[in-house]
């Protein structure tokens, strides 16, 4: 019942977003005259009924982390990991129960997390724009999209507020490859699926039905979808439909883990959470690849 209800999240959260239209319409006086007509408690109800279904999502039985190749080369650093907590993201919706985001460190020109002035920073100025994305695990392509633009950084406090508010909601809305922007997703041959998210425009390198090898590049990062600065987001689920899976935790066997904290994540930097997956690195961890 919970994967029938998650597949129909798209209809849950239009059911939200009508009601908070209507609350900012009443603000105003400019109600449409056919809601008016509707008795308080229906679109009460109606609302309700919205945020409680799309709230449920699929979750799987308790397991150890399956054992994946890592998707990047080199020196990154994490943030919303599993390595910190569960859910690492703070939902389990489009099965990233147990997702990770990564970035590589910043250097002198990298911009900062949040700036003065009015204009957000091109995605070009981050180091790991462009960085390859490699297959985690032999599988199947069955999903991919790359017909989204790289988007500026919201990394102004007017871009935050905008992200975390009406875009968050609108992308929500809209649909995963809203919220997922450029992305590849590949079913594994022991049943799991992983999703690699917010790639740039154009830069995928498989399609649809293609067989590839763990260590095989997808694409490259980018900044699209629900992102506020370029990074690749990947998570594990138990099945290849976002909608209908439970995310699964996964671990990556081919990294070493210094004991480095990458400087502009040092707010976030804290001890593991008692359901923490240990073998994966925690907010602000540098780790190599």
């Amino acid at each position: 019942m919970r994967r029938i209800i998650s597949r129909l999240k798209p209809l849950w959260l239009v059911l939200v977003f009508f009601g908070a239209t209507l609350g900012v319409l009443s603000l105003f006086g400019a109600v449409p005259g056919f809601v008016e007509a509707l008795p308080s408690l229906v679109v009460i109800a109606m609302i309700a009924l919205g945020v409680v279904l799309s709230a449920v999502h699929p979750k799987a039985s308790e397991h150890e982390p399956h054992m994946m190749a890592a998707p990047v080369r080199g020196r990154w650093a994490a943030l919303n990991t599993p390595g910190q907590q569960l859910p690492s993201h703070g939902s389990r919706f489009l099965g990233q129960y147990a997702a990770i985001d990564i970035l590589q460190p910043t250097t002198a020109e990298t911009p900062p997390k949040v700036q003065k002035g009015w204009r957000n920073s091109p995605p070009q100025k981050y180091p790991c724009f462009g960085a390859p994305v490699y297959a985690m695990a032999d599988g199947v392509v069955t999903g991919a999209w790359s017909g989204a633009r790289d988007h500026r950084a919201r990394n102004t406090w007017q871009g935050l507020i905008y992200m975390m508010t009406l875009e968050g909601m609108i992308r929500s809305v809209a649909g995963r490859g809203a919220i997922l922007g450029n992305h590849v997703i590949v079913a594994h041959d022991d049943g799991t699926a992983a999703v690699y998210a917010h790639l740039r425009m154009r830069s995928l390198r498989v399609e649809i039905g293609q067989r590839v090898s763990a260590g095989e590049q997808l694409g490259e990062v980018g900044n699209t979808g629900n992102s506020s600065e370029p990074h690749l987001h990947v998570h594990l689920m138990d099945r290849a439909n976002p909608y209908a899976a439970a995310g699964l935790k996964m671990a990556w066997e081919d990294i070493d883990r210094p004991g480095e904290i990458e400087p502009s994540l040092k707010e976030i930097a804290r001890g593991p959470a008692p359901n923490a997956v240990r073998s994966m690195p925690r907010n602000g961890e540098i780790f190599e690849v």
